[in-house]
């Protein structure tokens, strides 16, 4: 029948290479991180499973063997700055991609400020300007542990040594421009703020200035209505007499052609 592992690998199917959730991930972590190719991420995911598989191995061991094995893996982890002394085996499964990154000699350059960017930390540690403790470091990716993160600075030949060089005088981690960017965007606005709460009552006040000028106005209207109306009643009175005359010149005609008939 042969091994049943063997046979589970061989006709197990791998994960497909091109899976477009992994390499969506694969590349937000890459550009967060200053990482060049996607192998880096594979190797600290590789690093993170295998520690991971030994934590759940060792739950279920409570032999002496398992003790031992347990305090080396959290001492080493803890070194390394990835738990706290005091941590509990279980707190080992929680860990992620990113917690292992953090650790990376890259990462801590750029948040102690030594560089602007993750890719110009990338670049002073390859191009030899990073040393520990008097050895040069030149792969971005060494873990760097607890104790050796304080000893982690510029070489002395190095011409970015100086403090006054012109790539470490801003050499501010982006979140921190970022925060002061928006502190300032805020500003303006709590400015706004004052100025239209200043502003309102002078616009209050020229409001009743011009309810004030628009009441003699309506005042006005109202007696030019008044006088209209006053016009058209006395207006059919003088029309009367006129239709009177008119009547009476047409029923004068008549009188004065009998006048006339009798003299013939």
């Amino acid at each position: 029948m042969g091994d049943p592992k063997k046979l589970r690998k061989q006709y197990s199917t791998p994960a497909h290479p091109w899976n477009k959730g992994d390499i969506d991930r694969a590349k937000g972590i890459r550009k967060e991180y200053g990482l060049s190719i996607r192998k880096e991420v594979l190797i600290a995911d590789s690093f993170l499973k295998k520690y991971k598989d030994i934590a759940k191995q060792l739950i279920a061991n409570t032999s002496k063997q398992g003790e031992l094995e347990k305090k080396q893996m959290m001492d080493k982890l803890s070194r390394l700055g990835l738990l706290s002394t005091a941590a509990e085996l279980d707190q080992v499964l929680s860990l992620t991609i990113q917690d292992v990154l953090n650790r990376r000699i890259q990462s801590v350059v750029y948040k102690k400020g030594l560089a602007r960017s993750m890719k110009q930390a990338r670049q002073f540690i390859v191009h030899r300007h990073v040393t520990l403790d008097g050895k040069d470091i030149t792969s971005p990716s060494y873990l760097l542990s607890v104790e050796e993160e304080s000893k982690l600075r510029f070489k002395d030949k190095s011409s970015l040594f100086d403090e006054n060089h012109p790539e470490r005088v801003q050499a501010v981690p982006e979140e921190a421009e970022v925060k002061a960017e928006t502190k300032e965007e805020k500003k303006p606005v709590k400015d706004k703020k004052v100025k239209e709460d200043k502003a309102e009552p002078a616009k209050k006040e020229e409001k009743k200035e011009e309810v004030k000028a628009e009441e003699p106005k309506t005042e006005a209207k109202e007696e030019v209505k008044e006088k209209a109306e006053e016009e058209t009643k006395e207006a059919p009175k003088t029309e009367e007499p006129a239709a009177e005359k008119a009547e009476e010149t047409k029923a004068e005609t008549p009188k004065e052609e009998t006048k006339e008939e009798i003299k013939e």
